[in-house]
């Protein structure tokens, strides 16, 4: 390490930071661009005043480097899910569970069964990106022969993915968040079991209030026999075609990583292609790689089922790589960390210090966009802090995950915004509103912080307990 760097100062993180914001900013809601070149500009300004604090090429290139690589695991599932979602409408999956899914569920209960399916498939798989690459997927399409706007229903599907990702101990993020704190899962589950509780029944009455306003008149019986017809058209709809969703669920719900479990749900539908489909081999590496391309001639079917794809993913992958590159050297060099000591100077009471860290959290998503990143680097400079009030760790842990691995579905430029934008096929801005449970998570969170129940303090024996293993310094 060079000795003649010194410290970043605050002005210079808080420059930084406001840059990238402003021309994010600027750059999206102006000129209508997507967030890559923005970030890009965000990475240069953030090289530079590495250079000016000290830092030689080699050590900043490194940085980047070493961003890039905490989202290999984010890129490899991003590129599987797209090769997933190609076979799976080729092979007439997805086709199948939309068309059952129209015989099923009417309009009426539609938005808040969605909500419910979605956050017991991730309850039991663990996994928001799954969800919404699977179930999600087929829920949007019910939707679009269902006559119900593409917003609301993305709306109820990420609410009800995150929802289970936040409380399934199968989640990666529901571990990472108790192992930055200091404490246990089901510890870490339990506290967060009344704030998650309560923002999940406002968010299931608002889709059943949301949901009152659509009825079954004949304008959409009409859109639903045409897209029935328009799918048989294409498609040989079997009941064995919903075996490889099944089979992921199950599979993933039994502990198998995401990755494998993933790919046995691609070679499932692979097998199944042949047989149902009449597709070949050169038909599913086709649409592993550039996706399916419908051509019914019904443009909200066709728009639907054009998806998927390696190809089709390399949006959200290139974004991820540019914005893990701001993120290595921003962590590196220490801008945040300046910022949290700032803020950590100022905090006095327990209802400040979880608000500070809910925000956080949040600045995390916006700033360094990695879910996990919101959850580390928040959980590893405020420990000290909460062990110094006696504060449980099981409140920092809970306040993390309801600023940090909810919000991220919210920031375009994210590793998940950009996810939910290739997979649901809808923007960011669009379906934002309408993600009740990612927005009111952490206000719910922060409220409850000052009113008492999302507050827990150590004993003596605790706080000793967590010095001797080693949790803080």
């Amino acid at each position: 390490m060079e000795s003649n760097i010194r410290q970043a100062h605050l002005w210079e993180a808080i420059l930084v930071f406001a840059l990238l914001i402003i021309i994010m900013f600027v750059g999206i809601n102006t000129f209508e661009v997507d967030p890559h070149m923005p970030m890009f500009v965000g990475v240069i300004i953030a090289a530079l005043v590495a250079l000016r604090i000290g830092y030689k090429w080699k050590a900043i290139e490194g940085f980047m480097i070493n961003g890039i690589t905490q989202a290999l695991q984010s890129v490899v599932i991003l590129a599987i899910i797209g090769i997933l979602i190609g076979v799976w409408i080729v092979s007439g999956v997805v086709p199948t569970m939309i068309s059952y899914g129209l015989r099923i569920l009417s309009p009426r209960i539609f938005l808040p069964a969605a909500l419910i399916i979605t956050s017991i498939t991730s309850l039991a798989t663990g996994t928001s990106w799954g969800t919404m690459g699977t179930m999600g997927i087929a829920l949007m399409g019910i939707a679009t022969g269902l006559g119900i706007p593409a917003p609301i229903t993305a709306g109820a599907v990420i609410s009800g993915a995150y929802f289970g990702d936040k409380m399934s101990p199968l989640s990666d993020t529901t571990n990472l968040a108790p192992a930055m704190a200091g404490t246990d899962v089901f510890t870490h589950v339990k506290m967060m079991m009344l704030p998650t509780m309560i923002t999940y029944a406002i968010s299931l009455v608002f889709f059943f209030i949301m949901g009152a306003g659509y009825g079954g008149g004949a304008s959409d019986l009409s859109v639903i026999t045409a897209i029935q017809e328009g799918l048989h058209a294409q498609f040989t709809i079997h009941p064995l075609l919903l075996l490889p969703p099944v089979l992921v669920i199950v599979l993933i719900a039994k502990k198998m990583p995401a990755m494998p479990g993933i790919t046995i749900g691609i070679l499932s539908a692979a097998i199944l292609a042949p047989l149902f489909q009449s597709a070949n081999l050169g038909d599913l590496l086709a649409a592993g790689y550039t996706g399916y391309v419908s051509n019914t001639g019904m443009e909200a079917l066709d728009d639907l089922l054009t998806s998927g794809g390696l190809e089709g993913m390399m949006y959200s992958i290139s974004l991820t790589i540019i914005a893990m590159m701001f993120g290595g050297i921003a962590e590196n060099i220490g801008l945040l960390t300046v910022l949290l000591n700032v803020i950590l100077k100022r905090v006095k009471t327990a209802g400040g210090i979880v608000t500070a860290t809910v925000l956080s959290s949040i600045f995390s998503n916006a700033t360094m966009p990695e879910q996990y990143i919101s959850l580390v680097v928040p959980g590893r400079m405020f420990n000290q802090a909460y062990t110094e009030k006696n504060l449980h760790p099981k409140t920092l842990s809970a306040a993390l995950e309801g600023g940090g691995t909810v919000t991220s579905a919210l920031v375009p430029w994210n590793t998940c915004g950009a996810f939910i934008r290739d997979t649901l096929g809808i923007k960011t801005i669009q379906y934002a509103p309408f993600a009740i449970f990612n927005w009111l998570m952490p206000i719910m969170t922060i409220v409850l912080a000052y009113v008492g129940p999302a507050v827990a303090y150590m004993t003596e024996e605790e706080k000793a307990q967590k010095i001797a293993e080693g949790h803080v310094d």
